[in-house]
């Protein structure tokens, strides 16, 4: 044979192939093998039945193969056939197998004559056979007969093109000797897919059906259309031998007989015939076998060490062991705390870089959302001048008052503590959506058992909302405590005979800015970050920008480069407005305008700008918050009062202004007292407590319950992967024990020099010519286009033989395969 120490090889290799079939893993592995090509009636199909020895395949007129059969053939001392879809079924009578092949074409395809990517699996075991694992296509064919779909060449050629593309897949390009060899379209395919020719063996048939004064001799002596791995020659039964039942081994003796005495083959009958073919082929797959090897090792390995752990932990678990049951509840439970403990406080182990952790979200909330909807209550100018006047005179009545009133100030600073309650309620309702949301995330997890994961989020959100309820009473308790008492002896308060000083002192201030010299405070970049222009479609649609912000204006620039500036929009007199999210629109909108009615940029009085998350959305309103644009006020009176009123008296608008001045002075305090010991009660009341509960009291409480054995009840869907993982960790330790039998310290046959095979025509005019001689390119036309017919072709094709992954460490091109144009070449490199 000459790789003698392999010979046991090929059945290890199709023990693995069937230890990886039993979970489906087959097709994650190339497993070398024989790929027989050729048109209708080239002879494949006697050129496997010779390798047996046994008429066992459908024969007849058109398409007869009409899926593949992945054909293994095995020495054995006995004689008989095994199909994969018929398990511990033996076929003794090979008239039984080639009915078999019939019917389960059938079975899945009709009786019409269309064909199916799903292929059979057949193996042979035989004392007349050498080791070989082969598949066999349907033949190639041009033109539609019957009711075969129209475009019937396609669909074989998609077919052919799926296996031979699999870099582990020698080519048997099999091609009559009565025809132009220059044409055959197996050859073609073979060179579109493997064009240096490091895997293709041409096979020429009907070397006796030539006319007379006519042979194949330069053909097959490799010199006339050469290959690299050449071509072997062999003489099939005819059709009146196969009438006739001419027993195989009778025509191998008349193929034998015909070599030796045929004047042009007798010199080299020792590189012909059927029984030379067979060892060429078991040798070349020997070879490709032991090339592959070391990938297959190292990646059946890698898949393995990944789930030992998990079929480890398995393998151990007795769903009917109430002690197995407890310990798992009381680890799930463990578990749980720690994932939602994470979440919160934050991890440094396996950080999410795509979302924002429960934690980050809480901490964005305090920070940004809260002090956004503090800003948001505030009063308009005019609203508020107009409420501490109307309180100055009510107080007053019918008599003018000389001092300004201290009741004035208490009424106005006590209404607006009392609008504080607004924001803080909704920042205890988004903490609590958030921790509920943090839950559902870890509780996800026990998912494997029902029972307990609907038990576990009943008690936990149940706990979240007791504790957030607690929390609004805290916070409406801590605002009351505000309203009880004035304090206008804070430090920080800056009392009735501060307030002219003080607005002298901005008076001189608002002056000395006028001088043209910017603080360095106005050079701050805020914030930075894409928005997109809303221009309207009349005016060029949306364009996206590269925004700073700064302390004193918005500027854009065409890219983050921050070169070329289209814009710097000053921050005087801007607020910002809300703007709905269109029912089409993916984008969280908002306007900045000019209370003045000016127009804030060219002919717009309204700048809509877009961005792409809510998250964007709300930093940029917190940042052009701390740049002092706030948003948009209602600056109606809602009580009825009419429109405001200019002051006539001197006093009065003195006290208004006296008061104005003191109650931003108090709520200052008031706000900053505010956005200190929200988050610190939130935190305390609501996210402590819960982290405190998870780990502490949800175990107890799922005690309480008095369903443990039924809350770790197993899901259909876990009990499922769990046998998966088991079978799948036994069959990758199984296929390693079958590698590990393989000895790889074995003969190979080499390659063969390249050899000039421009003179086969691609079937791409922009296939390039990748051989080593550089030869001259051919390149031929499109086929015609077929017309678009539907075609029912079975979508799942059978795990072992499906040759479209990548093994590790092996480049395979496969091409992207039309079904109305032939099938694309990849790039051979």
């Amino acid at each position: 044979m000459g790789n003698s120490g392999m010979e046991e090889l090929i059945p290890l290799v199709n023990r693995l192939q069937d230890a990886l079939s039993s979970v489906g893993e087959s097709s994650s592995f190339h497993l070398p093998q024989i790929v027989v090509v050729g048109g209708q009636s080239a002879g494949k199909t006697s050129v496997l039945e010779n390798f047996v020895g046994r008429d066992f395949l459908p024969r007849g007129s058109g398409i007869v193969t009409r899926r593949p059969l992945i054909l293994q053939l095995h020495i054995a001392n006995t004689e008989y056939g095994e199909f994969l879809h018929c398990k511990g079924k033996k076929f003794t009578d090979f008239d039984e197998i080639r009915k078999e092949i019939e019917a389960e074409t059938s079975r899945l395809i009709g009786s019409k004559k269309g064909i199916s990517p799903v292929p059979i699996n057949l193996r042979i075991h035989s004392p007349h056979v050498l080791n070989l694992t082969l598949v066999d296509l349907p033949g190639i064919t041009k033109v539609p007969v019957g009711d075969q779909p129209a475009d019937i060449e396609y669909q074989i050629r998609d077919m052919i093109m799926q296996y031979i593309c699999n870099e582990n897949c020698l080519i048997l390009a099999v091609t009559p000797a009565n025809t132009d060899l220059a044409n055959s379209d197996a050859l073609k395919l073979a060179k579109d897919v493997d064009p240096q020719g490091q895997r293709t063996i041409g096979v020429i048939t009907k070397l006796d059906l030539m006319d007379d004064g006519t042979d194949a001799r330069e053909i097959l002596e490799n010199r006339l259309l050469p290959l690299r791995r050449g071509y072997i020659g062999v003489v099939n039964r005819s059709q009146k031998d196969i009438d006739g039942k001419k027993d195989i081994k009778a025509a191998l003796l008349a193929e034998k007989k015909f070599i030796l005495s045929h004047p042009s083959y007798k010199h080299m009958a020792e590189t012909m015939g059927t029984p030379y073919l067979q060892k060429i082929l078991n040798q070349q797959l020997t070879n490709h076998i032991r090339e592959t090897l070391p990938a297959f090792r190292s990646h059946l390995q890698g898949q393995f060490l990944a789930l030992k752990k998990e079929a480890e932990e398995y393998r151990q678990y007795s769903p009917a062991d109430p002690a197995r049951r407890t310990k798992t509840l009381l680890q799930l439970v463990q578990r749980l705390a720690v994932d939602f403990e994470k979440l919160i406080e934050g991890s440094g182990d396996k950080v999410d870089t795509v979302n924002l952790s429960g934690g980050a979200k809480i901490n964005r909330i305090f920070h940004e959302r809260f002090p956004y909807e503090l800003v948001k209550i505030k009063c308009d100018e005019m609203q508020m001048r107009r409420e501490i006047n109307y309180a100055i005179r009510n107080i007053h009545g019918v008599r003018t008052g000389l001092f300004t009133p201290d009741m004035a100030f208490e009424a106005i600073v006590k209404k607006q503590i009392s609008r504080l309650k607004g924001p803080c309620m909704k920042l205890i309702g988004m903490v609590g959506q958030e921790l509920t949301t943090t839950v559902y995330q870890c509780i996800n997890k026990l998912s494997s058992f029902p029972k307990l994961r609907d038990e576990t989020e009943k008690i936990v959100t149940t706990e979240i909302h007791e504790q957030e309820s607690k929390c609004r009473e805290q916070v409406l308790l801590l605002i009351d405590i505000q309203l009880a008492y004035i304090n206008t002896k804070h430090e920080d308060f800056i009392g009735f005979t501060n307030t002219q000083q003080m607005k002298d002192q901005s008076n001189k201030t608002g002056k000395a800015g006028n001088q043209g010299v910017a603080s360095p405070s106005s050079l701050i970049v805020i914030h930075k970050g894409w928005l997109t222009i809303n221009m309207g479609i009349m005016k060029g649609g949306a364009k996206e920008f590269w925004f700073i912000l700064s302390a004193e204006s918005l500027s854009w620039f065409k890219d983050d480069e921050e070169k070329e500036k289209k814009y710097m929009l000053p921050l005087d007199n801007l607020r910002l407005r809300d703007v709905e999210k269109g029912f089409m629109s993916s984008k969280f909108v908002f306007a900045v305008f000019n209370t003045e009615s000016r127009n804030v940029y060219k002919d717009y009085k309204c700048l809509e700008l877009a961005c792409n998350s809510q998250e964007e959305l709300d930093s940029w309103k917190a940042s052009l918050l701390r740049a002092g644009v706030y948003p948009e006020k209602v600056a109606a009176d809602k009580h009825g009062n009419g429109a405001p009123e200019n002051f006539t008296d001197p006093q009065l608008e003195r006290q208004v202004e006296t008061i104005r001045s003191l109650v931003d002075s108090y709520m200052s305090i008031i706000h900053k007292t505010i956005r200190d010991l929200m988050p610190k009660t939130i935190m305390h009341l609501m996210i402590n407590s819960v982290k405190e509960f998870i780990s502490s009291e949800l175990l107890a409480q799922l005690y309480a319950l008095g369903e443990c054995s039924v809350l770790m009840d197993e899901s259909p869907e876990q009990q499922k992967h769990r046998e998966e993982v088991l079978r799948k960790h036994a069959a990758l330790k199984e296929a390693l024990a079958v590698i590990g039998e393989i000895s790889t310290s074995t003969c190979t046959t080499p390659l063969p020099p390249p050899v000039d095979s421009s003179w086969i025509k691609s079937s791409s005019p922009k296939l390039a010519n990748n051989s080593s001689t550089g030869a001259k390119q051919v390149s031929r036309s499109h086929a015609p286009r077929a017309p678009r017919v539907p075609t029912p072709i079975a979508s799942t094709a059978f795990p072992s033989t499906d040759g479209l992954q990548q093994l590790p460490g092996h480049s395979t091109h496969v091409p992207i395969v039309p079904r109305r144009q032939p099938p694309a070449i990849p790039n051979v490199k």
